[in-house]
């Protein structure tokens, strides 16, 4: 076997177990309470010692969180994909389509998941801080589709910017309706009500 073999099965393996241990610490935060479980908790709940535990997740925060580690990238990778003659609003707004995946995957998780994030002070920070990551990379994906090698303008940033604003404002109003209301519908009324000016 070579090499790259062996790091696959290992990164698919580690993939697997950060999985569940993420699982476990989530099922355990929403029994609980974030604020009530410490690491000892989670490791105790998962079968593994602390520093198990800690290579990997850093922190309680990460266990939650780290779903959203790809989310900008991928988000990137759709808006370059986006056909040219497509202006940058509706690229962005069918770009985040790889974000709702995730919730019409499993749309109670979903809704679990965001209410913690939403309840929990230290996560809803995390996570805004983990989308303001994303900017640069959704105003790069937008300079790229014009096919120039010029920097992202201004423009592109406070486009991405309003994007995730959007976005945000949609799962919020999604959660309040307890996932009663259609989360497309919400995030395509919240792009038109910027669109409309």
């Amino acid at each position: 076997m070579n090499t790259a073999g062996r790091t696959s099965t290992r990164d698919i393996a580690r993939a697997a177990v950060r999985s569940e241990l993420g699982q476990v610490a989530f099922e355990l935060f929403r029994r609980e309470g974030f604020e009530n479980v410490t690491v000892d908790d989670l490791a105790k709940a998962a079968g593994v010692s602390r520093s198990t535990f800690l290579r990997y997740f850093g922190t309680k925060e990460d266990t939650v969180l780290s779903a959203f580690d790809a989310q900008g990238e991928r988000v990137a990778d759709a808006l370059r994909a986006r056909t040219a003659d497509e202006d940058d609003w509706t690229a962005l707004r069918r770009a985040l389509d790889t974000v709702i995946e995730l919730y019409h995957q499993d749309p109670d998780e979903a809704l679990a998941l965001t209410r913690l994030i939403r309840d929990t002070p230290a996560l809803c920070a995390r996570q805004l801080e983990k989308q303001h990551g994303w900017r640069p990379a959704l105003a790069r994906a937008l300079a790229d589709r014009t096919g120039r090698t010029e920097p992202a303008t201004l423009a592109h940033w406070v486009r991405a910017a309003a994007a995730l604003d959007c976005l945000n404002a949609a799962v919020d109003h999604w959660a309040d309706s307890d996932g009663r209301l259609d989360l497309v519908a919400l995030i395509d009324d919240a792009f038109a009500a910027l669109a409309s000016r």
